[in-house]
């Protein structure tokens, strides 16, 4: 969700003087461990695990986050590792069943509601969102009867994003504060456009997403939390995840979550804040367990019908390389070879990365500071995802 995310930070490190704790959890509470296990499948899994704790001792020492997590599922199971602390005052250890915010990470989520939507065909991906949004987006930064739903989800609408436009350090000296929905996606719409043409290029824009929402909004009549609520969050068994609207608090066991202001600044907690600044774009609260069993079900067919899925992945390239964007889902390059889906997040406090395999392998990690953290954080939040699912599927 944040766009500029060292705006407000440098590379600062901070030395945590934390462990690594490592465990291992079964899928199913009545099963203690996979049948079939074999003494070499278990050594394969703790080299990997090997890979992960020294990742994850970067992220909490030189690359300056308090603490950080990873759960890694596959169908035997899951791996959950901490390192770091939740909390720089009491130095109370990360807990591997943290909920914490997951920013742009709420996308796939307004999305897959959306596809679900098109599937039931109350939604056209190819229509123009003036028709189910009249007269809202009308400005120097796009218009609405030519830009398309589906350029919404895919980031080619050419929409400015409304965050470059947000002071940062205003949001954090008035953390509670409501922000309007319609006054954001305002914001953006007096901007110049990302690009002249809708379509014509590739741009990451959060103001996408307030559209987004809204469009579920006025189709279904009710809000968009409530409807990935009752559509994914309900349906899934996910009881770690919520859409808070303007609830500031964080349910159930959660790190504090810390912006880094300067470069030789004290970190700033950051827990406590009204989501309402990023709504659909980045609002949702969630768990390592639930985005993974999320992004299974996803990729799995239990939430989409084939044809809306595959919908979904169908890419286009973004300009980086190894990365091609869908519609609410990243694609990108392992490098043990192939690809795996999923999403990044950032949002005050905290960033998260997850992703999945077709043959049913998920990660997801968090670290809970952001903005302020470094570049090299962004490197090994990338290295945790792919590393874990790089290991050996037989291991």
């Amino acid at each position: 969700m944040i766009t500029h995310r060292r705006a407000l930070g440098g590379a600062l490190a901070l030395a945590v003087a934390a462990g690594i704790v490592a465990g291992t959890l079964p899928a199913n509470a009545a099963a203690a461990a996979p049948a079939g296990r074999t003494a070499a499948a278990q050594s394969g899994r703790a080299a990997g695990d090997a890979e992960l704790r020294a990742i994850l001792q970067r992220l909490t020492t030189v690359d300056g986050g308090p603490g950080a997590l990873v759960e890694v599922r596959d169908r035997r199971g899951r791996s959950v590792l901490t390192s770091g602390v939740a909390d720089v005052r009491t130095q109370a250890p990360m807990r591997g069943d943290s909920t914490f915010r997951i920013g742009s990470m709420t996308k796939p989520f307004v999305a897959t509601v959306v596809l679900q939507l098109v599937g039931e065909h109350r939604v056209v991906l190819d229509a123009p969102v003036e028709r189910y949004l009249p007269g809202v987006v009308r400005g120097p930064g796009g218009d609405g009867r030519v830009i398309t739903v589906r350029q919404l989800l895919q980031h080619t609408s050419g929409l400015p994003d409304y965050l470059d436009f947000l002071d940062p350090l205003s949001i954090l000296s008035d953390p509670l504060a409501h922000h309007d929905t319609r006054d954001l996606v305002d914001l953006a719409l007096a901007q110049p456009p990302a690009f002249p043409a809708p379509g014509g290029g590739w741009d990451y824009s959060n103001t996408n997403y307030l559209l987004a929402g809204m469009i579920i909004e006025k189709v279904t009549g009710h809000p968009y939390g409530e409807e990935i609520r009752r559509r994914i969050i309900a349906p899934l068994g996910l009881t770690a995840t919520s859409v808070p609207d303007d609830a500031s608090a964080i349910p159930g066991p959660h790190p504090r979550g810390y912006v880094r202001p300067g470069a030789d600044a004290p970190l700033l907690d950051a827990t406590a804040i009204n989501p309402s600044v990023a709504g659909a774009s980045g609002a949702m609260i969630s768990s390592a367990g639930d985005l993974d069993r999320f992004l299974a079900a996803l990729l799995g067919g239990r939430l989409l019908r084939p044809a809306q899925l595959a919908e979904m992945t169908a890419v286009r390239a973004t300009g980086d390389a190894g990365r091609a964007y869908g519609l609410g889902l990243e694609r990108r390059t392992l490098p043990c070879g192939g690809t795996y889906w999923g999403h990044g997040g950032d949002i005050f406090g905290y960033e998260t990365a997850g992703g999945a395999t077709a043959d049913g392998r998920q990660a997801t990690v968090m670290v809970n500071v952001d903005p302020g953290g470094t570049d090299a954080q962004d490197d090994d939040m990338r290295a945790a995802v792919e590393t874990a699912l790089c290991a050996d599927p037989r291991a």
